[in-house]
């Protein structure tokens, strides 16, 4: 561990809370609120929906992964540990890009439960994912 971590160790510790807080949020209220959303107006929330949370977690997601790549850069005896916690993140990044993206794309043509089910359930890999990150994160700095 280290006792006097540079400043963007810092930034990549408080981007990785931000986005653990974020998606605990968006597992536990945000996913499920998806359902109770009137469908005569579902696709107008989801593309609301899908601008609003962009502007919120593109910055901080695009901050914990160039933060990350600079550690990595700068930090060698950090890279094989690190290195871990950044492959949990490329993954997280991947399905997001396969999965989300694609499913949250499908819902602005308009409601359908199975695609919220789906965005709900997925969604506990991330979470999960995340949340590893940050623990092992808390203990390597």
């Amino acid at each position: 561990m280290n006792l006097n971590p540079p400043l963007i160790e810092y930034i990549h510790l408080i981007s990785t809370s931000m986005m653990v807080a974020i998606i605990w949020i968006v597992q536990l209220l945000h996913y499920p609120t998806f359902k109770f959303i009137d469908q005569s107006k579902y696709e107008v929330f989801q593309g609301f929906h899908m601008r609003r949370i962009s502007y919120l977690i593109i910055p901080i997601m695009l901050i914990e992964l160039g933060s990350g790549v600079v550690i990595l850069i700068l930090n060698s005896t950090l890279y094989s540990a690190f290195g871990f916690s950044m492959l949990l993140l490329v993954f997280i990044w991947g399905l997001t890009a396969l999965l989300f993206s694609k499913v949250h794309s499908s819902l602005l043509k308009g409601y359908d439960e199975v695609s919220i089910d789906k965005l709900i359930k997925f969604n506990w890999i991330r979470t999960i994912s995340w949340t590893v990150r940050l623990i092992f994160l808390m203990k390597l700095f």
